[in-house]
């Protein structure tokens, strides 16, 4: 079944042309990913087909009744609404059952209107839906549903836009960067929770592993043109490098034809026959074909960057809090010569502020940095660069340094470096402003190396850059001889590059594990037992709740009783808190014993049955 189908759109902006004549559908249970470079018209063709834009021909068509969410790297939220409220409010009617049930459940004097909203709950089954919604947001740390949007960080936000969209489950689902403002733990999650749903999905990520595990297509926008593989990243990869040879040999092919015709061309009287004017047409599509060229760059480089003495960097017996949080705690550490780290852990653990006291932009509470003096540290932040009005990208960049000394007295100027980092010479002279975010940041990382660095410290380098970018990125960064430091949310990246990890604990608590992130991850698998994924309450009825060995019915039964014991246990408590206050008229004590003596069996007669599950779910 078709759900939207994108047929010949094109785009520009002034004389620069995105794209032409673009088509390509989106069909049901299809998981697609969509790549192209930074600046090609990825960002375009996402607003054109969730209708931000429009295009200048062409047209989308989605098909009527189905429901399509987009995720877009900048939230629209309502900033006074708190998370609870975020999420209530949309058209989801069993969302609005389950906000009635909570309601019910905070007033639990009004029994009218919770009776009303528990059946309400039952005829729709919201049980499991709202089980499902809570641990979703569990997952994604958003556990204060009291707070407000406005009060939220970036990343908080994001991660509320994406909670929002998946409780909605809509049919169609459109995805920019998902991955961005995740830490390892929830992008592991997310994609594991997209790999088992039934969802359909078009998404823009430079998370390799994600495309890998998660998307069933791919398709590519690349030199304007559309290209669609239907398998994996690892597939796509395959048959975009065999497309990419047989281009290439009729390339070849077509540049020896060429010379050829050019040396006929020459030959050639003034006055020409009718086959000859032929035979020149030919030639001039010939000459197109032979001067196509692939603006896509290996970096090679053999870098010589200033000497770099005994001392590196230092570390020595750190401390940090903020606010009662315990960053560091006597972390030590000497750097050595050519060392490749990562540093990896859950968003809140200080990975920045680590960053941060090793540039002395912040200061430890104690203990102390010992910085070489041969050093020269290069730091790429998350906050970007800010230039001025009416700046051109080559300006930007000579800000910084004019060239990269290589070996053997080669030089590496401004430009080239622009080159390498895909900005072609009509592109360095374009204003900063026309740039997309991808491309910003990619400028960013340039002014960061022009200045030639032997000490490199990258926090979340990978962030807003497309897959061809991060190729580049890599093989530089392969090349490069000096110590390198990197924060990267980024598997396939950290994989690619490190040698060993700070892996960031929380409490203050840093571990110096001798391998990549897939060492990490096979280890950590290895000593650790499952873990629980659902939020725990602090009844004691209910230390378990993994239904592991339980049916499908029983899980059902298994929820539905968490929930009748809490009601149960509530309603206790309010009839013992009326007799203990006194407020039980003498006429009405012999009732509400009554009433009090079946909601204590009630609650004993759903407890043992409880336990017997929970001892079931042990075998």
């Amino acid at each position: 079944m078709n759900y939207l189908s994108v047929e010949n759109i094109a785009k520009a902006y002034g004389e620069r042309v995105l794209f032409e004549d673009v088509s390509f559908g989106i069909n049901k249970d299809q998981k697609i990913a969509f790549v192209a470079k930074n600046g090609s018209g990825k960002t375009s063709i996402l607003n054109i087909i969730t209708g931000k834009d429009s295009p200048d021909k062409g047209q989308v068509i989605t098909r009527k009744d189905i429901k399509v969410a987009f995720l877009s790297q900048e939230p629209d939220l309502q900033s006074e609404l708190t998370i609870e409220e975020s999420i209530f409010a949309s058209d989801n009617e069993t969302l609005k059952v389950i906000e009635r049930y909570e309601k019910a459940l905070e007033n639990p004097e009004d029994e009218e209107a919770y009776q009303k909203a528990f059946e309400q709950m039952e005829l729709l089954n919201a049980w499991d839906f709202e089980t499902q919604y809570k641990q979703i947001l569990f997952k994604l740390k958003l556990e204060d549903l009291k707070l407000k949007v406005k009060n939220l960080s970036g990343g908080q936000k994001k991660r509320l836009a994406l909670a929002i969209i998946l409780i909605n489950r809509p049919d169609l689902l459109i995805l920019d960067e998902p991955t961005n403002h995740l830490d390892l733990e929830m992008i592991e999650w997310l994609e594991n929770y997209f790999a088992k749903e039934n969802i359909t999905l078009f998404m823009v990520t430079h998370d390799r592993y994600f495309l890998e595990r998660v998307c069933n297509e791919i398709v590519e926008l690349d030199n304007g043109k559309i290209y669609q593989y239907k398998g994996n990243y690892s597939y796509y990869l395959n048959k975009k490098e065999e497309r990419l040879a047989a281009e290439q040999a009729s390339v070849d092919k077509a540049k020896n034809l060429y010379v050829k015709e050019l040396d006929w061309m020459r030959r050639q009287p003034k006055a020409r026959t009718t086959k000859s004017k032929s035979r020149q047409d030919d030639f001039y599509v010939i000459k197109e074909k032979a001067h196509q060229r692939r603006h896509e760059h290996q970096v090679e480089l053999e870098i010589n960057m200033e000497r770099m003495g005994s001392k590196i960097v230092e570390l020595h017996n750190l401390h940090k809090t903020f606010q009662d949080k315990v960053i560091l705690k006597g972390f030590n550490y000497n750097f050595n010569k050519g060392e490749r780290i990562g540093i990896i852990g859950k968003n809140g653990t200080g990975k920045s502020t680590f960053l941060n006291i090793i540039t002395q932009t912040i200061q430890p509470d104690s203990g102390k940095v010992v910085v070489g003096e041969t050093i020269k540290i290069g730091y790429y932040t998350q906050s970007g660069i800010n230039p001025k009005p009416n700046q051109k990208v080559i300006d930007i960049i000579k800000e910084f340094g004019e060239y990269i000394p290589l070996s053997k007295g080669r030089l590496l100027s401004a430009g080239q470096l622009l080159e390498r980092f895909l900005f072609d010479r009509k592109k360095q002279h374009d204003y900063v402003e026309k740039l997309s975010g991808g491309e910003l940041k990619r400028l960013y990382l340039c002014t960061v190396l022009i200045q030639n660095p032997n000490f490199l410290i990258l926090d979340e380098p990978t962030n807003d850059l497309d897959i061809v970018t991060l190729n580049v990125l890599e093989n530089f960064l392969l090349d490069y001889p000096g110590c390198l430091l990197v924060v990267s949310h980024d598997r396939y990246f950290m994989d690619k590059i490190v040698d060993h990890l700070f892996v960031f604990r929380g409490e203050g608590e840093v571990e110096d594990f001798p391998g990549n992130y897939s060492d990490f991850r096979i280890y950590e698998d290895s000593i650790e037992p499952v873990k629980d994924d659902a939020p725990k309450e602090k009844n004691s009825w209910k230390e378990k709740t993994v239904k592991a060995g339980l049916t499908f019915n029983e899980q059902k039964e298994f929820s539905k009783l968490e929930r009748e014991i809490k009601d149960f246990e509530e309603k206790k408590a309010k009839i013992e808190q009326q007799f203990s206050d006194g407020l039980v008229a003498d006429k009405d004590i012999e009732s509400k014993s009554i009433e009090l003596q079946k909601i204590i069996e009630g609650l004993e007669s759903k407890e043992e049955r409880w336990f017997e599950l929970s001892a079931k779910m042990e075998e």
